[in-house]
């Protein structure tokens, strides 16, 4: 296994940290964005699918957002170790205890 220099390692670590950051920012917003909002949007009269919006988007829009994060989060992660030249499949030679020697 390869050595890391430490300003990158430090670069990469800011990168994640700040991925998780967002995500959990975002589904922060999300989940308390619909309870703060919900008596001006049940008040509006809109409905989805014939129930109130506030409700629907609780029930629903709160789980499809955290879903989409998780997603999201995967794609963007494998990105940035691609990027900092992170291999899944060296990993796992690795520690399944195969090497390329």
């Amino acid at each position: 296994m390869r050595k890391v220099e430490k300003a990158v390692a430090d670069k990469y670590f800011k990168i994640r940290t700040t991925i998780v950051a967002v995500c959990l920012l975002i589904g922060f917003a999300v989940s308390f964005g619909v309870a703060i909002f919900a008596e001006p949007i049940h008040q509006s009269g809109v409905t989805i699918m014939g129930m109130p919006a506030h409700y629907y988007m609780g029930a629903q829009g709160s789980v499809v957002t955290f879903v989409i994060l998780l997603f999201a989060n995967a794609i963007i992660s494998d990105r940035v170790d691609k990027k900092f030249g992170i291999d899944e499949k060296q990993n796992e030679q690795i520690s399944g205890g195969a090497s390329d020697h």
